[in-house]
């Protein structure tokens, strides 16, 4: 049984296209970030956390937690919590490139087992006008995801001019590097069995 630590639709979804089945129990770990550790290791770190808290719950079962960060410069771009913010994000991020990293971690209930990845991505956008922005602020899409835009969205879609690295990293789950980590992890909990 897999358990997605996650509300995420588009984890859901990604999961869906690789034939996994799984249920949803959302962790209620804070995605909170550390400032002595970098985006990467926040990315992993949270990941697990969220497994981990979701693991508790279960006797057996795969757990996989995801967090997905955006880095513009120094700056990392969460969930805004605003539409003002959802705007002043996508500004920074006109024209110019940013890196998103997405960790996922794999806990096993009950061994308690685990293995954590991350992947990193590089997007540039187009320079936004803003009226485009403001279109896309009020449909609402910016709202639940970091760095204020969907790249699956229509609007999120038309923004970004290239991408280098995973796409479905940048969706929030990086499909491939997943699934080999998935199927070495669970050929590791079968032969310990």
């Amino acid at each position: 049984m897999l358990i997605l630590a996650s509300r995420s639709p588009r984890r859901r979804a990604l999961l869906k296209q690789l034939g996994l089945r799984h249920r949803v129990h959302p962790s209620k770990v804070e995605e909170r970030m550390d400032p002595a550790r970098s985006p990467r290791d926040n990315a992993k770190r949270i990941a697990l956390e969220k497994a981990i808290d979701v693991a508790r719950h279960y006797t057996k079962g795969i757990v996989i937690g995801a967090d997905t960060i955006v880095v513009a410069g120094r700056k990392i771009l969460g969930k805004p919590a605003t539409p003002s913010e959802a705007r002043k994000m996508l500004r920074s991020l006109s024209g110019r490139e940013h890196v998103v990293y997405t960790g996922f971690a794999l806990v096993d209930a009950d061994s308690r087992k685990r293995v954590v990845a991350v992947e990193r991505t590089r997007v540039r956008f187009r320079v936004l006008g803003t009226r485009e922005i403001e279109e896309y602020v009020k449909s609402g899409s910016p709202m639940d995801k970091a760095g204020a835009y969907g790249i699956q969205d229509d609007w999120g879609a038309v923004f970004v001019e290239k991408v280098n690295g995973c796409f479905y990293n940048v969706v929030g789950f990086p499909i491939s590097k997943f699934y080999t980590v998935y199927r070495q992890f669970m050929s590791e909990i079968q032969k310990n069995h």
